[in-house]
């Protein structure tokens, strides 16, 4: 042990000394930002950090210093090693630093719209509609399968945005849940698997409009139809989908979700795991003068409101039709307009019918807001790490890799696609940027075609599963957030899944190419539902096997 520590302690030494060389050699400012570029730029070691951030996360079992250290890292090696350069650009940068990261106006309203719903679950808790609606599930939904399915469909029914659905979800079937032992990590991967992967095939949500947006206008690709297209061909959030109804009627569970799962059926352990970044909530339902209209009728009115704000961003009350305004919404903007509706009309609902006093009321404003500062620390340290990134050149790299395999395997390209699309969203936390550097190749490597519409559902597919299966992703931080999971548990019980649904994707991806290969490219609509149809058929038989395969040991009994 003390031979280990001296070893530690010289490396230690080794590199301050390492750091203040190189600070003392090298500017500690940048004459031209513009022409500045680091050593590692636009190479593999620009992914460094997510990739240090990811995997410390994994096994020290701790988020935020893990993110830190992926963004001390990704800052020095932007600097080359200056360490006053490398402060600067980690809190400073205009383009990556935290400093401008959290002056930006979209991040700024996301993390008023976490605190805004925040205070609304505390209300909703306070006067015991949370209570009251569990007692109300409690006698209608009897079984395990049933509660999994009803959060299942509500996530789906919320499909105008990942944010807004991972919360809502959350907040709702969370007491739901709870009462049929169903652990948090399990209701984590139920939230996040009908956010990201709802709204990448929901023509009206937020996400079809980055989709739409991606698509280069020189091309001459109308971006909504061409979003239309690529909906049978997305496997990834198809499967996913398929994966949820299987595993919740079949109460099959495998790696780490199996024990998360045992422990909740038969020991009512919820958590496994010691860690409670929320407090031991179980017994946070109150048992106030509420009902079950004191859940509902806020949720409704934020859904409605929220919705009715995104399409106000987008002109809709200017004369632009419904389809247009959504596709250019600012979802920031319409979610904190809409949550600060359903606030302001949860304030007089509540104190007209006297569920709440004005003292309760504005208690719950403080605790609401304490209730989402893991997930604001969490966003706030990813979005750094993303732009740190960013600034290395990493997309750069990727987007190179992508496009010198383009025409030498031409038919093959919807798999690279699809693997890249993963790795680079996996490693950046961010599908809309995947989307945004991807499609733009995909549509110079195909101008026209059905190897266009396979090869762009592979972009958006794997950048929902990247983004599905990284602890950086601030869709993942939310599903976190809004299960009250610890955040590793979450992302490493849902892992095994989401790369059993990814494996069959790049099957079902290979498949398409291959087909196409063999019509010529001039496959269609009733060709795209087909291969849905054969997809589905493989999951099911994938799925089948791996049920086989555990169920002695580790399906948790309906």
């Amino acid at each position: 042990m003390k031979t280990k520590r001296i070893v530690w302690g010289a490396a230690a030494l080794a590199v301050v000394a390492l750091l203040i060389w190189r600070t003392a050699v090298t500017p500690g400012t940048i004459e031209d930002p513009a022409s500045y570029a680091c050593a590692v730029y636009s190479t593999p070691l620009s992914l460094l950090p997510p990739v240090i951030a990811i995997l410390l996360a994994l096994i020290t079992k701790e988020v935020y210093t893990s993110l830190l250290i992926g963004i001390a890292t990704g800052a020095l090696l932007y600097a080359n090693g200056n360490l006053e350069l490398a402060i600067n650009t980690m809190f400073f940068n205009t383009e990556g630093g935290m400093i401008y990261k959290l002056s930006d106006p979209w991040n700024v309203g996301i993390l008023v719209f976490l605190v805004m719903l925040g205070i609304l679950v505390a209300l909703m808790n306070k006067a015991g509609g949370s209570a009251a609606f569990g007692r109300w599930a409690s006698s209608h939904i009897k079984t395990r399968a049933g509660a999994q399915l009803a959060t299942v469909l509500l996530g789906v029914l919320i499909f105008v945005d990942d944010y807004f659905n991972c919360l809502t979800v959350g907040s709702v079937m969370r007491p739901v849940t709870d009462r049929q032992r169903i652990s948090r990590a399990k209701l984590a991967y139920l939230i996040d698997s009908t956010a990201a992967p709802v709204c990448i095939i929901a023509p009206v949500s937020s996400w079809a409009a980055a989709v739409t947006s991606s698509v280069p206008e020189e091309m001459n690709i109308n971006g909504f139809t061409m979003f239309l297209r690529t909906i049978p061909y997305n496997y990834y959030a198809i499967l996913t989908l398929v994966m949820l109804v299987f595993l919740a009627l079949t109460g099959t569970d495998y790696g780490p979700m199996a024990l998360h799962e045992r422990n909740a059926a038969r020991k009512g352990d919820l958590y496994t795991t010691p860690d409670r970044p929320y407090g031991d909530d179980t017994a946070d339902e109150v048992a106030g003068r509420g009902s079950v209209a004191d859940l509902l009728a806020p949720v409704l009115v934020l859904i409605v409101s929220c919705v009715v704000g995104m399409v106000y961003t987008g002109g809709f009350f200017s004369g632009v039709d419904f389809i247009t305004a959504f596709a250019g919404c600012d979802a920031s903007v319409g979610l904190v307009m809409g949550s600060s509706v359903a606030l302001a009309f949860t304030f007089v609902f509540y104190l007209s019918r006297d569920v709440l006093s004005f003292k309760d009321f504005t208690a719950c404003i403080p605790a609401g807001f304490k209730e989402m500062v893991a997930p604001i620390l969490i966003l706030t340290m990813a979005w750094t790490l993303s732009g740190v990134t960013g600034l290395l050149g990493a997309k750069y790299f990727v987007a190179d890799l992508v496009q010198g395999n383009a025409g030498v395997l031409q038919y093959l390209l919807p798999v690279i696609i699809f693997v890249v699309a993963i790795f680079l969203a996996f490693a950046t936390g961010t599908s809309w940027g995947t989307f945004a550097i991807l499609v733009p190749i995909v549509c110079n490597a195909f101008p026209s075609g059905e190897m266009l519409v396979i090869s762009i559902a592979a972009c958006l597919s794997g950048a929902v599963c990247g983004d599905h299966c990284s602890p950086i992703s601030d869709t993942t931080i939310m599903a976190s957030a809004g299960a009250h999971s610890n955040h590793v548990n979450h992302v490493s019980t849902q892992l095994p899944y989401a790369m059993t649904v990814a494996a069959v994707s790049a099957v079902c991806y290979a498949l398409a190419g291959g087909i196409e290969a063999v019509l010529g490219g001039k496959g269609g609509v009733f060709a795209s539902l087909l291969l849905l149809v054969i997809a589905v058929v493989i999951e099911l038989v994938v799925l089948g096997v791996l049920r086989r395969r555990f169920a002695a040991k580790e399906t948790v009994q309906l």
